[in-house]
């Protein structure tokens, strides 16, 4: 089982891969998703879970674009 903040996933026996975001399912991933999912899960297990789940935008690219540091 990998965990990561928020997110957790386990590999069932059939191969097939659940993603849950703080307890409720948000993918069911099979086959060569599943695979491509288990390649890359390890380089940054938040950012990837919530990538693969679309999990990833809540409102406050705004408010980042308009900090300092990001101005350019």
């Amino acid at each position: 089982m990998g965990q990561a903040r928020d997110f957790e996933w386990v590999q069932r026996a059939d191969g097939t891969v659940v993603i849950t975001h703080h307890g409720r399912v948000a993918g069911r991933l099979r086959g060569g998703r599943a695979a491509e999912f288990l390649a890359e899960v390890d380089d940054d297990p938040q950012l990837v879970m919530a990538r693969w789940t679309g999990n990833y935008r809540h409102g406050n690219e705004r408010t980042a674009k308009q900090h300092p540091r990001n101005r350019g």
